[in-house]
């Protein structure tokens, strides 16, 4: 298992899009992709599964792969945050 820390950098949090994003990457993924908040722990290949957790700006967020990709697909995920989902 892999799991990097990453903070959320644009200014309107994780909302419908930027929750479409982060699905749409991690079903590119054989492996099992959650992300966790606190206490709160979901399938980073569920759309309302993300935009559930709430998450504003500045919050951090761990994510977490387990599988034959895993490398690539937490790379590929952290890119989406890095870039603030191509917002600002």
């Amino acid at each position: 298992m892999t799991t990097k820390s990453v903070t959320i950098k644009n200014r309107a949090g994780i909302h419908a899009r930027p929750a479409a994003l982060i699905a749409q990457t991690a079903n590119r993924f054989a492996s099992e992709i959650l992300i966790e908040r606190e206490d709160t722990r979901i399938n980073a290949k569920s759309i309302m599964g993300i935009i559930t957790m709430a998450a504003s700006y500045n919050s951090v967020l761990i994510i977490c792969a387990d599988g034959p990709d895993e490398s690539e697909a937490i790379a590929a995920i952290e890119a989406l945050f890095e870039n603030k989902f191509e917002e600002d």
